[in-house]
């Protein structure tokens, strides 16, 4: 179970958790030890220990017409 007090950003977490879950089943490296767990549970590990990073969006809205 996931100590939720403990992060900082839920919303990231399972951003950041679900890309990489969806690298991991795409056939990605794990960064943790594997053992016998899923690959979600293990992209929640990696983001829990710092094994994986947010990436931020990099490209900008488009400009609402008028403004």
């Amino acid at each position: 179970m996931i100590d939720r007090s403990k992060l900082p950003n839920t919303f990231e977490f399972v951003v950041t958790a679900g890309a990489r879950a969806r690298q991991l089943l795409a056939g990605s490296v794990p960064r943790v030890t594997v053992g016998d767990h899923k690959k979600t549970t293990l992209a929640a590990q990696e983001v829990l220990v710092g094994a994986v990073e947010a990436n931020p969006r990099t490209t900008k809205s488009p400009d609402v017409a008028g403004e």
